[in-house]
């Protein structure tokens, strides 16, 4: 009995980490092939489609947002993306230079 009641007492104190996201769009819409969000303990990529983008499954915390685009464009980055807990973080559009 008190083995299950240990076991309870455990899954009631255990917080699981809800992930959110990061979306956004590209401008040109033609120019960019993928996003990544690179954090000190994550790699996340998501591919780009008609110029929008979400990167899914990243945890709480701050994030690089590079975006990898098709020459002669270069690629482009924002830095301090704040993704909180379970939430979508909308960073807006990302112009792309040549």
């Amino acid at each position: 009995m008190a083995a299950i009641a240990f076991a309870a007492a455990g899954l009631f104190a255990f917080n699981a980490v809800r992930v959110g996201s990061v979306k956004g769009t590209v401008n040109p819409a033609d120019a960019a092939v993928r996003a990544w969000a690179l954090s000190s303990t994550d790699t996340l990529k998501s591919e780009i489609n008609k110029g929008t983008f979400e990167i899914t499954g990243a945890k709480p915390g701050t994030y690089r947002i590079i975006i990898e685009a098709k020459p002669p464009y270069k690629n482009a980055a924002k830095d301090g993306v704040t993704v909180t807990d379970g939430q979508p973080t909308d960073i807006g559009e990302i112009k792309l230079e040549q």
